[in-house]
């Protein structure tokens, strides 16, 4: 357990607050990031309701080594043990009153550290939440601001009542199949498959990066792309070191204050059409080959979630569902269970991390293929997104179709598919295509 002195536990409630009728959460959200008050923010939206916290009065990093937290510009460090989400959930819940929220990421190569592989780079930061000094929350048509500063509060009162114009920017265009890239991933998909045929393992995920040429807006790109995707959560962070705009199909990870956790594998694909096309969401629906690799998956999430509730509780509802996510539609099921006494959300994320639909089957030998054949590190692609709180609720969302930049500027894009036996290395390049058109189509040049 990580020991911090009550000194530095942040306060129960924030000193300023305001609550008003809203002019649109996108609007609003625009507003406060081109407003350049904040160096850091991190925004996240489930079900109609979006979070928007900045004013970072706490940090914590996990690290391959060690974790780290900052509060009050005091610094603080502890050696990671043999459960890093489990430590890195201590920290934060010794740091979080019950009234207040922690938002971030947790990056693909944590896996690393939770299934004993090979350790990233000593320095890489795997993990890095913020709890905020400013917070905003949009519900329906109101949003409420809260702020330890007061001149924070009025800058926000003002930015939330004074809306900017949002042009229909058009997207900038850029290749996403050219025939080097087709020839490198349909290698990397024959050798899964080769594997798969020696019974090496069921199911990886492979996964490939695209870079943009250009410099993106991303915050503009994250409203484009609300436009013409339909995600599961969203999100839109700038932390310093990388920067996000996140249209998730998929929740990696929901526990509720009285306990209930649930995950929902999306595994099996087909292209959407405009307008949908009846016949391929039928075919969809009954591919023996897309059913077989979404039930493995749910399977394994049964398996993983069955390991911290109680027993008897987990099941499966609305299996194989079809879920219309953008540019794509997948095979979807839900997975529910009862934590079991003792048991809080982080052992539930530790069970499930890396999401089956990111990684493969068995988790392991999926993550050492996926190591040996990809030729860069994930970094937050098929990681998550999480909105944490001191009561116990988690919402997390997979990594997924998502735009990525960097603290120079560089942007990118990455997407993947599950290989399993009759796996059609061609078949599953132009899945990641289709994925990546939900994320290219939304990109919004600096400038423009």
């Amino acid at each position: 357990m990580s020991v911090i002195d009550r000194e530095h536990r942040g306060d129960s409630d924030l000193g300023y607050r305001f609550t008003t009728r809203s002019l649109g959460h996108t609007r609003n959200l625009l507003a406060l990031v081109e407003s350049g008050l904040f160096a850091e923010y991190f925004s996240y939206e489930r079900d109609g309701v979006r979070w928007f916290a900045a004013d970072t009065k706490a940090t914590v990093r996990l690290t391959a080594t060690e974790v780290r937290w900052t509060v009050d510009g005091r610094d603080y460090r502890e050696p990671l043990g043999r459960r890093p989400l489990r430590q890195l959930g201590d920290v934060l819940g010794d740091l979080l009153p019950p009234t207040r929220r922690a938002y971030g990421y947790i990056a693909f190569d944590a896996a690393r550290l939770i299934h004993a592989l090979d350790r990233p780079a000593p320095e890489k930061v795997l993990a890095h939440f913020m709890i905020p000094g400013t917070e905003i929350v949009w519900r329906g048509s109101t949003v409420s601001v809260e702020s330890e500063n007061q001149a924070s509060a009025a800058a926000v009162t003002h930015l939330v009542r004074d809306l900017p114009v949002i042009d229909d920017q058009a997207a900038s265009r850029i290749e996403l199949d050219d025939r080097a890239a087709r020839s490198r991933y349909e290698a990397m998909v024959d050798k899964v498959v080769a594997s798969i045929e020696a019974g090496e393992l069921r199911k990886a995920i492979l996964s490939r990066r695209v870079e943009v040429p250009f410099p993106v807006d991303l915050a503009r790109s994250y409203v484009k792309g609300l436009t013409v995707n339909t995600p599961a959560r969203s999100f839109l962070f700038d932390l310093g070191e990388i920067g996000c705009a996140g249209f998730s199909p998929e929740i990696l990870l929901r526990v509720s204050a009285d306990g209930l956790a649930s995950t929902q594998p999306l595994a099996g694909t087909r292209p959407l059409r405009v307008p949908p096309d009846a016949a391929v969401r039928e075919e969809l629906e009954w591919d023996v080959k897309e059913c077989y690799e979404h039930v493995i998956s749910v399977r394994l999430a049964v398996q993983e979630l069955a390991t911290v509730c109680s027993p008897g509780t987990v099941a499966v509802r609305d299996l194989l569902d079809v879920r219309e996510r953008g540019t794509v539609q997948h095979l979807g099921s839900m997975v529910t269970g009862a934590l079991s006494p003792g048991a809080d959300c982080w052992d539930a994320l530790e069970a499930l991390f890396p999401a089956v639909t990111a990684s493969g089957i068995p988790k392991v030998a999926a993550l050492r293929s996926i190591s040996a054949l990809e030729v860069d590190e994930r970094g937050l692609y098929s990681g998550c997104a999480c909105v944490v709180d001191g009561g116990g609720e988690l919402d997390s969302a997979l990594i997924l179709r998502s735009i990525f930049q960097d603290a120079t500027g560089s942007t990118w894009l990455r997407a993947g598919a599950g290989i399993v036996e009759g796996s059609c290395a061609a078949a599953e390049f132009d899945e990641t295509t289709n994925k990546l058109r939900s994320t290219a189509r939304a990109l919004v040049g600096a400038g423009d």
